[in-house]
């Protein structure tokens, strides 16, 4: 059993890099991908603890892709490509990162003047407490409005006020695709659409659009994920068979976050299987 999209405290998740590997070698994971959004700083810890485990460890990033519908118009969906394998970050790769941090922070502070404007209480730093050493992100904010009151739970935070279309949503920038596969594929890493069901693109138009990013550069396709049916997930496989891109399934792990998602599970009681590393070059060192 093996997981290839997890999230750890460096990002939005609620377990530390070391502890989320200890918790993947407890639940009898052989390989794990540890795929913050726009951040590897949790990467050096999270390996550290996979050698001591004797866990194979693919070091990875979730990236905010940016895009634009065929009509120029904004799409309903997001864009997120995994990066996996990134074992040589470039100062490219690095800068992004970088540039991808310092949108992350202005949007911060546009969605808690948004708070402010309402008459709600929105103070950083308690913010930053809650977000620890890791990058602020929605969840946290979702995790505020929880703590104030104004939601029982993180996941109708969002659907009442942080999602797309709601009150308190703020769109990110992103990185332009073309750069994405560049600064993955010359770090070492395998770009991979993650879970494309988010693109909010019908059926009828998916593999068109999977065909055109497969001719610009994509590698892999996340046809596995919690967010999918198990229906859907066959399809998603069979579109990326069928162009040639290697498949890949991962639990999107937060932890606490998202409660619902388990460790080596892409979705209720199928576990990610350990052939998905057979089919894709290799990933990671020997722990």
């Amino acid at each position: 059993m093996i997981d290839l999209h997890t999230h750890s405290t460096a990002s939005d998740g609620s377990l530390s890099p070391a502890q989320l590997v200890r918790s993947a070698a407890s639940a009898g994971l052989t390989a794990l991908a540890l795929t913050d959004h726009d951040t590897i700083a949790g990467l050096e810890e999270a390996e550290a603890e996979a050698k001591k485990a004797g866990l194979r460890f693919i070091p990875g990033v979730e990236l905010e892709i940016a895009w634009v519908s065929e009509s120029g118009a904004a799409p309903p969906g997001e864009f997120h490509l995994l990066g996996l394998g990134i074992r040589r970050p470039t100062p490219a790769f690095v800068a992004a990162l970088r540039a991808l941090a310092e949108d992350r922070e202005e949007r911060n502070r546009e969605i808690l003047a948004r708070l402010e404007d309402m008459g709600l209480r929105a103070d950083y730093g308690e913010l930053r407490a809650l977000a620890g050493d890791g990058s602020i992100g929605r969840p946290h904010i979702a995790a505020l409005l929880v703590r104030q009151g104004l939601a029982p739970n993180r996941e109708l935070a969002f659907s009442r006020y942080l999602g797309k279309g709601r009150p308190f949503y703020v769109p990110r920038r992103g990185i332009p695709f073309g750069e994405a596969l560049v600064i993955i594929k010359e770090s070492g890493g395998i770009p991979v659409l993650a879970h494309p069901l988010s693109l909010f693109v019908a059926w009828g138009r998916l593999p068109g659009l999977v065909a055109e990013l497969r001719a610009q550069g994509l590698e892999g396709l996340e046809a596995w994920h919690p967010t999918a049916k198990v229906r859907a997930c066959h399809r998603l496989e069979q579109l990326g068979r069928s162009l040639g891109l290697y498949i890949t399934a991962g639990s999107d792990f937060h932890g606490e976050a998202r409660p619902d998602r388990r460790l080596g599970y892409s979705s209720p009681g199928r576990k990610i299987s350990e052939d998905l590393l057979a089919a894709i070059p290799p990933l990671y060192d020997a722990p």
